[in-house]
């Protein structure tokens, strides 16, 4: 196993001169999930003015403890007179606080009596008031460079009344699957055959890590297709991904294909699974060069390598920390294993509990055990040569969208 690179090789080859792509300006109603160019500075205080918390009745906190007549009544975006020394106003939820009340007491609390209010005593100012500037502040950075925009943020820029935004451009990704044997689900399926379950799952796994799928092709099992499938996905795509054919077989084209066209940065991982994986460049014909992941056909295998290397090459063409790494979480095995000499990334269900985090181990952890990737909410890292038992310590890496 000499020969074998860990990751930390890999992921160093593979981000080697990444940089984020260029922008494009979108309307905000379509950046969903996409990734902020530059930092947006707030225009505007928010809220704008002191408001009410709650319907009820606005005042200043020394008249409190008795029976007030109410002077005004105040709805959300309606403006407010200045309150008369010894009135109270009724107020609405939002209702912006009159010039001289400095608290609102809620309705439930308040007697009433025609046009005048009994108001308890030890009301304290500022009571059910929201402050000027009490969420954002004109000048603040609303949101930084590389924020991925979710559901939250779309509201924050709103709120600034931001109707367009500059985000990053979407990495342009080619998806290639290798073998004869493989078709497309939908097809009838003959001996020896079966149904390409990579393609629909990097695809969905690639969109969600911010990139859009331009080509899909399949390539079949001749180094001829494959050197012409690798040339033409190059041409319009930043990265072209492949499933299979980057092992030793005869069979396997992928890999020398890539020799022959462009550069070979790096070949075969010490981690399971996984092992034969291959990173690499393809020349484009406007030059430069498009980055190319070879991904290993075996189901499993290919969704822990998106997970672990076109996650954080997305992150970086997009300028986006927050996809750039997985969130390690500390937790205690609930399983036992031993590894050899390659670091194991377990498929794991976390529990939490109120003493910590608990893994448990899927039974079968075989590379074609597609089902251990479907209710999997982590990988447990395992280091090379350990023994693992129920109690130890590890870390996992979850797999949050």
């Amino acid at each position: 196993m000499a020969e074998l690179a860990p990751i930390e090789k890999a992921l160093e080859a593979l981000l080697a001169d990444v940089s984020p792509l260029d922008t494009e300006d979108v309307a905000l109603d379509d950046a969903a999930e996409r990734v902020l160019a530059a930092a947006v500075t707030a225009a505007l205080d928010v809220p704008a003015r002191d408001n009410s918390a709650m319907d009820g009745y606005a005042l200043r906190a020394a008249d409190a403890g008795g029976w007030l007549p109410v002077s005004q009544r105040i709805a959300a975006g309606h403006p407010a007179a200045p309150l008369a020394p010894g009135t109270c106003a009724r107020i609405f939820t939002g209702g912006e606080l009159p010039e001289g009340a400095d608290c609102v007491v809620m309705q439930e609390e308040v007697e009433l009596d025609g046009e005048r209010a009994n108001i308890p005593a030890g009301i304290a100012v500022g009571n059910s008031v929201r402050r000027r500037a009490r969420d954002v502040a004109r000048g603040d950075v609303l949101l930084e460079a590389g924020t991925r925009l979710n559901a939250a943020a779309l509201g924050h820029l709103a709120g600034q009344g931001i109707a367009r935004v500059s985000v990053r451009r979407r990495p342009r990704v080619a998806l290639l699957s290798t073998g004869d044997e493989v078709i497309e689900p939908g097809q009838p399926i003959a001996p020896g055959q079966l149904y390409n379950s990579n393609r629909p799952m990097l695809k969905r796994l690639l969109e969600s890590f911010g990139a859009e799928v331009v080509h899909t092709e399949s390539v079949p099992d001749s180094f001829g297709e494959t050197c012409a499938c690798l040339t033409r996905a190059a041409q319009g795509a930043d990265v072209v991904i492949t499933t299979g054919g980057v092992s030793v077989g005869e069979e396997d084209h992928v890999k020398k294909a890539l020799e022959a066209l462009g550069q070979l940065d790096l070949w075969r991982l010490a981690i399971r699974p996984g092992k034969p994986l291959a990173l690499g460049r393809l020349p484009r014909g406007e030059g430069g060069a498009a980055r190319f992941v070879g991904l290993p056909g075996n189901p499993v295998s290919g969704f822990v390598g998106a997970w672990l290397f076109l996650r954080p090459l997305m992150g970086g063409l997009l300028g986006c920390p927050a996809l750039a790494s997985i969130p390690h979480l500390p937790a205690v095995a609930r399983f036992s294993t031993t590894t050899g000499p390659r670091q194991h990334y377990m498929r794991v269900r976390l529990s939490f509990t109120p003493s910590g985090i608990e893994a448990h181990a899927f039974e079968d952890q075989d590379s074609s055990v597609l089902s251990s990737c479907v209710a999997a909410d982590a990988l447990a890292v395992v280091e090379a040569h350990r023994t693992v038992t129920p109690g130890d310590s590890l870390t996992c890496l979850w797999l949050a969208p």
